[in-house]
């Protein structure tokens, strides 16, 4: 075998070559990693985008439906049972939206429990928007829990002024 003088700087260069090759590898890595995390935080943000738009058309119904239920005269007419009987369509579609839309399953049993209560106000089983709140209040931070998971939705008391 040659002496230190020949074999060590071979020696040296091969190990070189090798951490070289590690660092290279761990750097493709954490790449790699970055890389999928981006594409998660993408995909999350284009599902909030896409949920965000149903929720807020399956409101946007649901208010007008509400109003056009609960303050129809006893008289109504054949066009305001017509009205009525669009936004009820309207709202189960907006309802099979969400369906299709969330992610989780609260958010589409609370869906559809408040989009059943408005059909019942929409039929005039009850007179009272009151009986729509709690369903109201339980799709809301079904979808707000759907949209941002782990986050608690702010019950809307500031405790800043004590």
């Amino acid at each position: 075998m040659g002496s230190w003088g020949t074999l060590g700087p071979a020696l040296l260069s091969l190990v070189g070559v090798a951490l070289g090759a590690c660092g290279s590898l761990f750097g493709q890595y954490l790449v790699s990693r970055a890389s999928t995390r981006q594409v998660e935080v993408q995909e999350s943000a284009a599902h909030r985008a896409e949920l965000k738009a149903a929720v807020l058309n399956f409101v946007r119904i649901a208010l007008h439906l509400e109003k056009a239920a609960l303050t129809r005269p006893d008289a109504a007419g054949a066009a305001a049972d017509s009205e009525i009987g669009r936004l009820v369509d309207d709202l189960w579609l907006a309802q099979a939206e969400i369906d299709l839309a969330a992610r989780s399953e609260p958010l589409r049993g609370a869906t559809y429990r408040y989009a059943l209560r408005l059909a019942e106000a929409a039929r005039g089983e009850m007179a009272d928007a009151s009986a729509l709140r709690g369903p109201q209040v339980q799709f809301m931070d079904a979808a707000y829990g759907d949209m941002w998971p782990g986050r608690r939705r702010a019950d809307g008391e500031l405790d800043t002024f004590r």
